[in-house]
């Protein structure tokens, strides 16, 4: 699992109980496909309309068709802290992926 973390803008729900947003990522191993996602928005509705939205994106293709995909339908006020919040994650995918390739190369 990923996670990664943004600041909230002022004046919104979430920003009342959280003061940063934070998305979590299951994915395969294998092909990095992501399995589930979830964040800290205010609703249920908006938490689950994120996880369809992220669903079945491989972090192999790179951030771009993720990006694309939360600036193309999510309209809401949080929508660069999603984006921030899916960029943070994926430095942990790639310093995952870095040391995973360290490692093999040292045996």
């Amino acid at each position: 699992m990923l996670a990664g973390h943004a600041k909230l803008p002022q004046g919104m729900a979430a920003s009342d109980i959280h003061q940063t947003l934070t998305i979590t990522l299951e994915t395969d191993l294998t092909y990095w496909v992501i399995l589930d996602a979830s964040c800290t928005l205010a609703t249920g509705h908006a938490q689950k309309f994120l996880d369809q939205l992220l669903k079945g994106h491989s972090l192999l293709d790179g951030l771009e068709p993720i990006i694309e995909e939360i600036e193309g339908h999510y309209h809401g006020k949080a929508q660069s802290a999603l984006v921030a919040a899916v960029k943070d994650a994926y430095k942990q995918y790639l310093y995952i992926n870095q040391k995973e390739k360290l490692e093999f190369s040292n045996k």
